[in-house]
């Protein structure tokens, strides 16, 4: 069986979600389509809307036949770490392709920006120290150098590295090329509203941004049933009956900011990706602020993006160390969340050529990045749940594997 992998949040899963699952299945002529999806804490150092087994739920349902969680270690890291973790899982399932949307829609100006780089390398490392030093953030200092490079060879097609989902493709792609996997590149264009857009479009596909703003300013999912599949509103419906609330700061703030003032300063520096005197700032500002909006609002700077002070903020929340993140350095297993009858027969028939071991049950397996997932999972369920009757600690150990036929909880044997 063919398999290609896709990389996912879903958070939550929208129309051009399905829409990607579904061309990156006919653009590859592919018999399975295998996801790693972040947990419950994600990329831009944000807590999950809802939890990875309900996300795992609408992906089986939405034309993805295997879902594998992507270690907290690679999910709150920058765009590189991200794309390297999830790509080692990738070719660890024995993919034989991968599918990431972007803007630009050809594979071709991707594969010309690698090799650009590779050849300029020393130039492009010193434009990065040197852009760093003059105090902008690393996302914009790697923009910075990649255009200086670029503009000795404008004849040349390259991938405009500005936009969210090129960028995170063309990390994939490096990612590929540095671990020597075989896997082939594909890219589709990304239709409808833009990463970071915060509005719904008429094409009914909204950017997962847009949909939960509007969630959030409303609290009903009236306005956004156009732009998400059926599954997916009757998961949300479910989850609100049960849970009474969906993840993002405004809810998780209190616990993070008791965190902070308890921890002050000095424990603070620990922290993975606090550095240069910021959790003095951080401290203070908790000090002073008691809404999320507020506290980010005095931690921003040029030097510290938002999603980068969020990534600090997230490991604040979970206790994620400098040392702990210095013993993770390559994913170690394939933790999986769910899969179709085709994912299963897939599986059953390459279980013993995986390149990493095979996690159904996290009680057999004991590993520093597996303990981390499962930590961070009981502490977004208990602030989700405030504490109350609502938080469901524990899912990690008492959650089997989903079978997307009828959503049981059937282990895979």
């Amino acid at each position: 069986m063919k398999a290609t992998g896709i990389v996912v949040e879903y958070n939550p899963l929208h129309n051009g979600h399905v829409y990607h699952a579904q061309q990156a299945r006919n653009a590859t002529n592919a018999d399975v389509i295998i996801a790693v999806m972040s947990g419950n804490f994600l990329q831009r150092g944000e807590p999950s809307f809802v939890d990875k087994w309900t996300r795992t739920k609408m992906a089986l349902a939405s034309g993805v036949d295997i879902v594998f969680e992507l270690p907290y270690r690679f999910a709150t890291s920058n765009a590189p770490l991200f794309a390297q973790g999830a790509v080692e899982l990738l070719d660890a399932v024995g993919c034989e392709s991968f599918c990431f949307g972007s803007e630009d829609g050809n594979i071709e100006p991707f594969q010309n920006s690698l090799r650009l780089i590779d050849r300029h390398t020393v130039q492009y490392e010193s434009a990065v120290k040197n852009a760093v030093a003059e105090g902008i953030s690393y996302p914009m200092a790697l923009n910075k150098a990649y255009k200086i490079i670029q503009a000795g060879h404008p004849e040349i097609p390259v991938a405009d590295l500005s936009m969210p989902n090129n960028i995170l493709g063309f990390h994939y792609m490096a990612a590929v090329q540095s671990i020597g996997s075989s896997m082939e590149a594909v890219t589709i264009k990304r239709m409808g509203a833009g990463y970071h857009d915060d509005t719904l479009d008429s094409q009914k596909i909204a950017s997962a941004t847009g949909i939960r703003k509007s969630f959030f300013s409303t609290e009903t999912l009236d306005e956004v049933s156009d732009f998400i599949p059926q599954a997916t509103r009757r998961l949300l419906i479910e989850w609100d009956a049960e849970r009474k609330a969906f993840g993002n700061w405004d809810t998780f703030y209190p616990y993070l900011r008791y965190i902070i003032l308890r921890d002050g300063p000095s424990r603070l520096r620990s922290i993975a990706d606090v550095s240069e005197g910021i959790e003095n700032l951080i401290f203070r500002a908790a000090q002073s602020h008691d809404s999320f909006q507020s506290f980010m609002d005095a931690v921003k700077s040029k030097r510290y993006t938002w999603t980068r002070i969020q990534r600090m903020l997230t490991h604040i929340l979970t206790g994620f160390t400098k040392e702990m993140r210095s013993k993770m350095e390559k994913p170690s297993y394939l933790r999986l969340l769910g899969m179709t009858n085709e994912g299963r027969s897939y599986l059953s028939g390459r279980k013993k050529n995986l390149g990493l071991p095979l996690i159904s049950k996290v009680a057999s397996f004991s590993d520093p990045a597996l303990k981390m997932d499962i930590s961070a999972s009981d502490i977004y369920a208990l602030a989700l749940g405030k504490g109350s009757d609502h938080s469901k600690i524990g899912l990690d150990y008492v959650t089997s594997p989903i079978m997307e036929n009828h959503f049981s909880s059937k282990s895979f044997k």
